[in-house]
């Protein structure tokens, strides 16, 4: 007996670190287009939707502690 050899969907299946990565990498308009096409031929919508929501929930937290430290400074 042999053991099935994985399918070459299954090797390149797109870890959520991967679309965390991505995500990021999108965000600041610099995603190549080989990580791209890899996205969206193996990446799972729910990875990237998680990564999407992690990724503005912390831009938002950092703006709004940028902005507390310069309007503390400020007045």
């Amino acid at each position: 007996m042999t053991d099935p050899q994985p399918s070459e969907n299954q090797k390149s299946r797109v870890t959520l670190w991967q679309a965390v990565k991505s995500t990021a990498a999108a965000a600041f308009g610099v995603q190549s287009e080989d990580v791209r096409q890899r996205d969206f031929a193996n990446g799972n919508a729910g990875s990237f939707i998680i990564a999407g929501i992690l990724f503005t929930v912390l831009f938002v937290i950092v703006l709004v502690v940028i902005v507390n430290l310069v309007l503390s400074q400020a007045g």
